[in-house]
Order: structure tokens, then C-alpha cells, then sequence
């Protein structure tokens, strides 16, 4: 995966299991905002990049570097505070957990942290009211073996993926796209939340996009 597409590193590695993450962007009405961004990942899963010498290049990019690395290239988006912490978990374990709270100045800013291609999030302008759509999960190849899915299910339990959104107006459409494992979506006036756990992510084969209008 590649570091500039920043943002979507939670739904891409919540497919190796081990791994959480929580995210709440908050849009100002003059398009500036902040971005609280929590990474929940296995110490287990956390160590692999440390092996055969690999210390300084974790198998996940949750380190002040990384962040620091990505809003470099990113025009009117900073990091505001970064901090870490290891935490029981479930399994008997440990998790470390990483929190990043983000400021972003302007629109632009956002979507670019949220997918430098710009593709997979966009802001349509349009009549008095905004349309923002976040593609979460491209389609991938169905897995079929039930064991296999089994397993990831319950090295799974305890993590989950969540999205929260706050925006300046009243929402007054949302739209989950993409076949549904048990999900938890809603709106509550200005507030939108998606949440997923992590095991039932392999569920959603043809893909996962958000939509929601302001």
C-alpha cells in the first residue's frame, strides 16, 4: 500500500486482522476541520516489522514519522498532537495504540489526506447542499474457504473499523454501498457513524463506499 493514499490504511490493513481503527472528522461551515485518527493494532502484528533487521519500517504505518511524511505533500494539513500507548486486549495481550488528531484548513486538504488520487473520496457542490463519498473497500475476490474465514473471525474479536462524520448543516441523506455484513450506520442531525467489526470485513467482496449529503 502506498503511504499517500493515507487515510484509507484502515480498511486496507483491517483485512490482516490484529487491527482497529477509529476515525472523526469534523467539518467547520467555512471548510477548515480537524480529523481525530486512532490506529488499535496487535502488539503481535505491530512486532512483524521489526523482524530480519527491519526495525524502522513497521508493518504498519502508525508511527509520528509516517503521518509527519504524508502531510508533508499535503498543502493546508497538519498535525496537531500524536501520541502512543500500549493497552490490554481480549486476547490476553497488548495493543498499541496510536491517536493523531489532524487540522486541515480548507476542502482540498481533506480529500487529498482522505485519497491523493481523487478517486475514492470526492465533494460535489451542488443547488445549496454537499455530497461527500468516501470509497472504503475496491471489490476484491470472494473468499470461500469457510475455515479460513472462521479463523479470521476470531483472531478478529475485539476490533472493528469506525467512521464518524460532523458536518455544518443537518444531514438529510445516507447511503451504504456494498453488500452488508452486520454493520451499524445512522444519522443524528449533523452527525453520521458507520461502524463494521474487523471479522466481517471479508464479507463485503464487491467493495464498500459511503455517502451522505448536507
Amino acid at each position: 500500500m502506498r503511504k499517500s493514499v493515507f487515510l484509507l490504511a484502515p480498511c486496507v490493513f483491517l483485512l490482516t486482522s490484529c487491527l482497529g481503527a477509529t476515525m472523526d472528522i469534523t467539518i467547520r461551515p467555512n471548510g477548515s476541520g480537524r480529523i481525530v485518527l486512532e490506529y488499535r493494532v496487535s502488539q503481535m502484528l505491530e512486532s512483524m516489522g521489526r523482524l530480519d533487521g527491519n526495525e524502522r519500517w513497521p508493518a504498519i504505518p502508525v508511527g509520528r514519522a509516517d503521518f509527519e511524511r504524508s502531510l508533508a505533500r499535503i498543502p493546508g494539513m497538519r498535525l496537531s498532537s500524536f501520541s502512543a500507548r500500549n493497552v490490554p486486549n481480549d486476547a490476553g495481550g497488548s495493543d498499541l495504540v496510536t491517536r493523531a488528531v489532524l487540522d486541515f484548513s480548507n476542502m482540498s486538504a481533506l480529500l487529498a489526506f482522505l485519497d491523493i488520487t481523487g478517486n475514492r473520496a470526492t465533494l460535489v457542490h451542488e443547488n445549496g447542499s454537499s455530497r461527500l463519498h468516501l470509497v472504503l473497500l475496491d471489490p476484491f475476490p470472494e473468499i470461500e474457504d469457510a475455515e479460513l474465514l472462521s479463523l479470521f473471525r476470531e483472531v478478529s474479536a475485539g476490533y472493528e473499523i469506525r467512521i464518524g462524520v460532523n458536518v455544518p448543516r443537518r444531514i438529510y441523506a445516507m447511503t451504504v454501498q456494498g453488500s452488508m455484513p452486520p454493520v451499524r450506520a445512522r444519522t443524528d442531525g449533523r452527525n453520521f457513524s458507520f461502524a463494521v467489526d474487523t471479522g466481517e470485513l471479508p464479507a463485503i467482496s464487491d467493495g464498500l463506499a459511503l455517502e451522505i449529503s448536507w
